[in-house]
Order: structure tokens, then sequence, then C-alpha cells
């Protein structure tokens, strides 16, 4: 990877873990604090205020999508975070449930993750383009494991107000990551909504929608019961941590091989299958579980399986993607991830409150069963990058950038072109042999 695609993808990363890491605060401690809250003890209630921000997330993820496709990734990512931010500070004034419930439903107004993973995708080549969503997807798992180590500590420290308060300002830390640290992206012309929308529901692209749809789902189900069975077990809410800790860093090495192989051998679909099947054991053991010893292990293969998915699938739908509509593309695939963390809080919450917590986990492992068989039929994907060569140009002082990438893209032999324009630098790929090496040193470096 170049400098510039290091620096891209590390600053997105930890744009995306800072706002991930706000969100996820919240799950550990909520479903225990919620009884304070006038009409908090109503578990349905609760759920819904851990899934709202889903809802509003899933309506407005296609929207801010498109939006970035026409209008650029950066003016979007600001206007989402800072909606984020005003929806945390709202919700960190709560003595209610139904506040918390607005609360909750304006931060997921803020719904850039689509926007954040198309500007990534178009500050690296598609050779690094696994690494890059892999990183993500790694600093989402590990925002997780951190929220769930650290939000028990902090909430005794500063309470549910203050956890929401931190969040809103997390949100302010990473609106200056994105104005002083990510480059700037390449700009392209974008094609019409429904050209577009139609060019996000490939049936391939269907599949891993089902998949992050149904991985939310069952996070948020899961924690809307787990942390009252752990204390049920005889572990107090601020010693948690004692637990999380030590399996969730197991769980970050074990991810790694598996990802590493998707990686180098293009071959997601073995590590997409097993990590499924992963996930319905785990919600299988969950229903049998009853000593804490049981739910270490339980909690283990979960992070195995959740931290290879959240790496995995982002990089799938970044490959599969037309370039022209991926910021449409991948706001149809935050859309039903988002979907799953209402419809998990819901579901969660309702079949807790009537049935009881096996009810949860059943429900959990008959739809991991049917992603399962799902991810089964997905078709490898071809060698794209082991077909393609990449070469990188520093551009010339004189040339203008203002139309470049699109004439670039139109020379014999390329068949994917970057351009970097705070930078100065053009990365494309190139079919060996059969590209016009003259014509694109022409364009960038006005050679002839």
């Amino acid at each position: 990877m170049s400098g510039a695609e290091v620096r891209a993808a590390a600053s997105l990363a930890g744009v995306f873990g800072l706002r991930m890491l706000g969100l996820f605060l919240i799950l550990p401690v909520f479903a225990v604090h919620a009884p304070k809250l006038a009409g908090g003890d109503n578990l349905t209630l609760v759920g819904i205020a851990l899934g709202a921000y889903g809802l509003s997330q899933a309506i407005l993820q296609i929207p801010f999508g498109m939006a970035s496709d026409r209008w650029g990734r950066k003016p979007v990512i600001y206007v989402g975070l800072a909606i984020f931010a005003a929806g945390s500070f709202l919700a960190a004034g709560a003595h209610d449930i139904w506040t918390a419930i607005l609360g909750r439903t304006l931060q997921g107004a803020g719904a850039i993750s689509s926007v954040v993973v198309a500007l990534a995708a178009d500050l690296t080549r598609e050779e690094h383009r696994t690494k890059t969503m892999a990183m993500i997807g790694a600093t989402i798992g590990l925002a997780f494991a951190v929220s769930l180590v650290a939000a028990p500590v902090l909430y005794r420290w500063i309470g549910m107000g203050g956890l929401f308060a931190l969040t809103g300002l997390l949100c302010i830390v990473a609106i200056g990551v994105v104005k002083g640290v990510v480059p700037e992206p390449p700009r392209a012309a974008a094609p019409h909504a429904a050209v577009a929308l139609g060019m996000a529901l490939g049936p391939e692209l269907l599949r891993v929608n089902l998949g992050i749809f149904v991985l939310h789902l069952v996070q948020m189900a899961m924690f809307v019961v787990l942390p009252l069975r752990l204390v049920a077990a005889g572990l107090e809410l601020p010693d948690h941590w004692k637990l999380y800790l030590p399996v969730v860093l197991a769980s970050f090495v074990f991810m790694v091989p598996p990802i590493l192989y998707a990686d180098r051998r293009n071959r997601p679909k073995p590590v997409l299958a097993g990590a499924v099947a992963l996930l319905l054991a785990v919600q299988i053991g969950l229903r049998v579980v009853d000593s804490l010893v049981a739910y270490a292990l339980a909690i283990f293969a979960f992070f195995v399986a959740f931290n290879i998915l959240e790496a995995l699938l982002p990089s799938l739908v970044t490959r599969l993607a037309p370039a022209a509509a991926r910021g449409t593309a991948i706001g149809v695939y935050n859309t039903t991830q988002t979907l799953g963390l209402f419809f998990g809080g819901l579901a969660g919450g309702w079949l807790a409150n009537h049935y009881g917590a096996g009810a949860v986990y059943a429900a959990c492992a008959l739809l991991c069963g049917v992603w399962l068989a799902a991810a089964l039929r997905m078709r490898p994907l071809p060698g794209v990058v082991n077909a393609l060569s990449s070469v990188t140009f520093s551009i010339g002082a004189g040339v203008n950038l203002e139309g470049l990438r699109e004439a670039l893209a139109a020379v014999r032999g390329v068949r994917e072109a970057e351009v970097l324009m705070q930078e100065r630098i053009a990365h494309i790929q190139v079919l060996p042999g059969q590209w016009d090496e003259a014509s694109v040193r022409k364009l960038v470096m006005g050679e002839v």
C-alpha cells in the first residue's frame, strides 16, 4: 500500500472506531440502567431504545450514500457526525425512556457508515481493498470489545448521561480527523439514482446483505438479555470486564489466520461459511449454559465469529459493488445492517419479555441457519487481483485534474483508475502487456 492509502485506511478506520465506540458503550449497561428511567421497567421499550438507532439508520443509509455519490463524501460525513453528536447530547439528559428513544433515533439519523466505507474504497486500489476493509472491520470489533470492558467502569464513574455525552464528544473528534487527516477523494460522475440502486441489488450483493442483517440482529438481541444473565450467574455488572477482557483479546488472535487465508488465497467463501457455522453453534450453546466458565467460552466463540465477519463482509461489498454506484451499494448494505440492529433490539426485547432468554437464542439460531444455507450457495469471486497489475504515477504539475480519472479509465487496457487530487497521484489497474502506456503517460505526466 502507498503512504496515501495507509493514511486513508488508518484514519477512516479511526473515524469508524470513534463513532462505533460511542455506540457500543451503551450496549452492556443500558438494560441494567433502564429501570432508573421513567417507563424503563418495560423490556419491550428497552429493546426499542437499543434498536431505535438502527431504524433511523436503515431509513437514511441509502439517501446518505446517494448524496455522497453526487455531492462528495466528506461534506456528507460532516453532516452525519454532527447529527449523531446532537442525538448523543439529547440522550445524555434523558430522565425517561421515551427521551432516550428519541435521542437514540437522532443518533441513528447520522447515517454515514456507507459513506465512510465508500470513501475508503475510493482512496485505495482494489488489491488493497480487502486489507482496508479488514482494518475497518477489525476496528469495529475492537470498539465493541473495548466498550464491553470499559462501559461498566465508565458507567460507575460518570453514569449513563456521561456515557452519552462522551459519545457526542467522540463524534466531534471524528469530524476533526476527517477534516485534517483523511485525503481528498477523487470524484466520479454519479449515475441516475434508479440506475445506481439497480446496480446495488445484484444477487451476490443481496446474499451479503442478508448476512449483515442477521449478524447485527443477533448481536443486538443477545445484549438485551446477556448482561442480565451474567448478573444472575453471579457476576455483578462492574465486574463484567473480568470476563470480557481475556476472551475478547484472545478472539482477536484467532480471527487473524482466517482473514489472511481469505485475502491471500482469494477464498472468502469457506471462511464466511465457517464463521456463520460458529455463530450458529454459539446461539445453540447459550440456550443451555448456566456457569460463568461456559458463558466465557460462548462469548469467546461469538467474538471470533463476529470479528471475522465484520472484517470480511464489508470487503466483499466493495469488491462486488460497481465503482460508479459504490456509495449507493454500500448504503443498501448498511441499511440492512441497521435494520438488523433495530429488529434485533425489538425482537430481543419482545421475546425476552414474553418467553424468556431461551427464546431469544433459539430465534437467533434459526436465523443463523438460514444465513449459513445462503452462504454455502455463494459463488467464488473471480481472481481479478491476480489478472491485473497496478501502476502508480505522480501527476505532472501542469496537468489539469478535471476529468483525468475518466480519461485514464478510457485508455486501452486500463480496467480501473483512481486519482488522488490532493496528493496528485494516479493509481491505475491495467492488463499486463495490453495497456497503452504511452497514452497514460501523456495524460498524467504530459509526455508524448
